[in-house]
C-alpha cells in the first residue's frame, strides 16, 4: 500500500527555491520544493503570502510526469 504523502513529515533537509518571473520582491512568485521523510516525494509550496499554509504533495513520479507535461505544452525545451 502506498503511503498516505500527507502524513509524512518533511525530510530534515533546506527547502529548495525556484523563482522567477519576478515584478516584486525577490522572493514573491516562488515555488518551494521540499524532500519527504520515508517516501520518493516532495511538498510544493507558494512563497506568496496568500498562499501561506497551504500546499501540495507529489511523489516524485507525479511531480516528474507534470514538470515534463507542462514544459511540453508551453513549447519549452528540456
Amino acid at each position: 500500500m502506498k503511503p498516505n504523502l500527507y502524513e509524512l513529515p518533511a525530510a530534515p533537509t533546506r527547502a529548495k527555491n525556484w523563482c522567477g518571473g519576478n515584478l516584486g520582491g525577490d522572493n514573491e512568485t516562488c515555488v518551494t520544493t521540499t524532500p519527504l521523510a520515508g517516501a520518493d516525494g516532495f511538498i510544493l509550496c507558494d512563497s506568496k503570502p496568500e498562499g501561506a499554509g497551504h500546499h501540495l504533495r507529489m511523489t516524485a513520479a507525479e511531480l516528474d510526469a507534470f514538470a515534463v507535461g507542462w514544459a511540453k505544452s508551453r513549447g519549452l525545451k528540456l
